[in-house]
């Protein structure tokens, strides 16, 4: 092999010229025919018995040349990458120049290598990091959940309907006096204040008590799906069967002993307020930490090729696809796509931008592991790939057949680059923007841009 040319043709982007010698070709054709003798067949010779010089006679000297190149290309393209330290981010698009038995043959490589990238200061970033306080009236909104939980369903009998009952009802509807598709149901349970039927249906349950047979008078919204009713007005004859309400238990001692291992109020209003504000807590050093790479990747710079966003997108719409199948057995993505009536350009355009943002900070992050001399040892290897297979489950010779150890190398550089960020990161709580309401009891999220980097 002989390297002709190395042109940068454009950004991220390489010509490669190669030669190979007319005797690797030769001994390449040699081997081709080695491997192709035994289904070869020609008039006079037994099937594997004829001659190479017979064959390329009939069918032309090049009968084996494409096949002989193909096998000498792969080794010859990794030698030239590696002895010039390039690095490619796709699959080489090769063109074969000129082959002949004489001469050897001239091939033209295409090469799209990793974006040259430019990071700003990524020591001492600053980002806001303020929990959100907690008080009495998120203590009490965890409390009504758990006797939500706890409420027992009792039959209603000696009163009219309220809102927030449950009720049973039959009904009927009717435009212009002629019932509609889709407007009849027996023994139907719907909870008044749900909002869960036409605005105005549910208010005129409310005061009706069990055996009532009343007309609901309804008017179609204007925005409504079915353009056969928008905008129209409809009576709905209807008749109360039943109610039902909640019987929520008294926030006591008693209440505490029974959702909890606290035997008292006290105690457990003070062990939710205790999670809560740890909770929160969470949700603010996640909240900063997202802000810091955020930084991070505006402080970068670099031309990205398309192919890693889109092979980003791959990714995630891979991710999509396994969580709804976990969700919900065997639907598959074409599926949802047809039920939800999106299209998969729909879909991947939707995942483009996080896609764009998560790309740029990978890129970020092994540039600081070069600048940095981040470097993962052949022991911190072998025991992250141990840790591995632990959680897998699974020997650790077989995780290391089956794992890009160059690539997971590499993942563990990025992650110690993560942890560098972060530990230079400094809390500014006068950049924090105003307050805002957020959900106490939820789990704080996981710093996804950063994990995903990872």
């Amino acid at each position: 092999m002989s390297l002709v040319s190395d042109v940068k043709t454009d950004v991220n982007m390489r010509e490669v010229t190669f030669s190979i010698s007319a005797e690797d070709l030769e001994n390449a054709c040699e081997r081709v025919y080695q491997r192709q003798k035994k289904d070869i067949a020609v008039k006079g010779f037994r099937k594997g018995k004829v001659p190479r010089k017979m064959v390329e006679k009939l069918y032309g000297e090049e009968v084996f040349f494409e096949d002989a190149v193909n096998m000498i290309i792969p080794g010859e393209l990794d030698t030239i990458i590696r002895e010039n330290d390039i690095t490619i981010i796709d699959r080489p698009s090769v063109e074969l120049v000129s082959c002949s038995k004489a001469e050897g043959a001239v091939c033209k490589a295409i090469l799209i290598t990793k974006p040259e990238v430019t990071v700003g200061e990524y020591k001492g970033i600053h980002a806001p990091m303020q929990a959100r306080e907690i008080t009495d009236a998120d203590v009490d909104s965890q409390i009504e959940m758990l006797r939500q939980r706890q409420a027992r369903v009792v039959d209603v009998d000696d009163r009219a309907a309220q809102q927030g009952d449950e009720v049973k009802i039959n009904f009927e509807g009717f435009i212009d006096d002629v019932a509609f598709e889709g407007g009849k149901g027996e023994d139907y349970p719907l909870r008044l204040g749900s909002g869960q039927f036409i605005p105005g249906f549910e208010d005129q349950i409310v005061g009706k008590n069990i055996g009532d047979k009343f007309d609901v008078n309804v008017t179609f919204p204007e925005e409504y799906g079915d353009d056969r009713y928008a905008g129209k007005a409809a009576v709905f004859k209807t008749e109360l069967l039943g109610i039902t309400m909640q019987e929520l238990p008294e926030v006591d001692d008693e209440f505490a002993k029974d959702v909890s291992e606290f035997d008292t109020i006290a105690e457990l209003r003070d062990d939710i307020k205790n999670k809560l504000t740890e909770s929160a807590q969470q949700q603010a050093q996640v909240a900063f930490e997202n802000a810091v790479f955020d930084t991070l990747v505006e402080r970068t710079d670099a031309v990205v090729p398309q192919v890693l966003y889109d092979r980003r997108i791959d990714q995630r719409v891979r991710e999509f696809e396994n969580q709804l199948q976990q969700q919900y057995g065997d639907l598959k993505l074409s599926e949802y796509l047809q039920l939800t009536g999106m299209t998969m350009e729909q879909l991947r355009d939707e995942y483009e931008p996080q896609s764009k943002k998560e790309v740029m900070l990978r890129l970020a992050l092994e540039k600081i592991a070069d600048l940095e001399n981040v470097e993962v040892s052949d022991d911190e290897l072998e025991e992250a790939v141990q840790d591995f297979a632990a959680q897998m489950q699974a020997p650790v010779e077989f995780v290391k057949s089956r794992l890009p150890m160059d690539d997971y190398r590499t993942d563990l550089r990025v992650q110690k680059v993560v942890e560098l960020v972060k530990n230079n990161a400094v809390v500014d709580n006068d950049m924090a923007p105003a307050a805002e309401e957020a959900p106490a009891a939820e789990e704080a999220p996981a710093a996804e841009e950063a994990k995903d980097a990872e």
